[in-house]
C-alpha cells in the first residue's frame, strides 16, 4: 500500500494525514500524540474512525495541523483520517458516513460587530 494523503478540517484548524499501513503510531508535527495531545478525551477523539471500522492498529498516521486550538485540531484530524481510510477501502465509507465522521461541521466563530462588546453583546445599558 502507497501512501494515502488526504485533508480535514474544523473551525480554523487544517489538518493533512499521510496514512500508510503499519503498527498503529500516530504522529503529529513530528510529535507523538501522547506529547502533542495529552488529554486522553482527544486522543480517543481521534482514535474514533479507527476503532468505528476496526482497523485501530492497521495503520500509521502522519499528521500536518496548523490553525485553531486543541480541540478544533483534534477534529480536524478525525475527518483526515476518515477521508484516508475511505480512500483505503470504499466499504469503510458506510460506517464512517453514519457516524459523521465524513461531515464537515460548519460552525465558525461570528465575528465582532461594530458598537457591540462581542459578535452579539451589547454594552451595559445605563438609564441614568
Amino acid at each position: 500500500m502507497e501512501v494515502v494523503n488526504t485533508i480535514g478540517r474544523r473551525k480554523t484548524s487544517v489538518a493533512r494525514v499521510y496514512l500508510t499501513a503499519g503498527k498503529g503510531a500516530i504522529t503529529v508535527n513530528h510529535r507523538d500524540i501522547k506529547v502533542y495531545f495529552p488529554s486522553e478525551i482527544l486522543q480517543t477523539i481521534i482514535n474514533q474512525p479507527m476503532t468505528a471500522v476496526s482497523v485501530l492498529g492497521n495503520y500509521d498516521v502522519k499528521a500536518n495541523i496548523k490553525g485553531g486550538g486543541t480541540t478544533g485540531q483534534a477534529e480536524a484530524l478525525r475527518m483526515a483520517i476518515a477521508r484516508a481510510l475511505c480512500e483505503v477501502n470504499a466499504e469503510f465509507r458506510p460506517a464512517l458516513k453514519k457516524e459523521g465522521f465524513l461531515t464537515r461541521d460548519p460552525r465558525m466563530v461570528e465575528r465582532k460587530k461594530y458598537g457591540r462588546r462581542k459578535a452579539r453583546r451589547r454594552f451595559q445599558f445605563s438609564k441614568r
